[in-house]
């Protein structure tokens, strides 16, 4: 099997999870790790939609992250 259909499947599981996570904190941590995931595989499937999708889903949880954590 494709190693990066476990990768995907990894991604998709860690953004459910940050979907359920209450922690604003934890749940950008969770989006930007599914995201990468979910990134590697939409570069291995070549579906030009799904990885501009995803790089657009990640630099917005990046920029929520590091803007939850600048200091005030």
């Amino acid at each position: 099997m494709n190693p990066y259909k476990f990768i995907g499947a990894a991604g998709l599981l860690l953004v459910a999870l940050g979907i359920i996570t209450k922690k604003r904190q934890k749940q950008d941590t969770l989006y930007i790790l599914g995201g990468l995931c979910l990134e590697a595989y939409s570069i291995s499937i070549k579906d030009t939609i799904f990885i501009v999708l995803q790089i657009i889903f990640t630099f917005a949880a990046v920029y929520d992250f590091v803007k939850i954590n600048r200091p005030k």
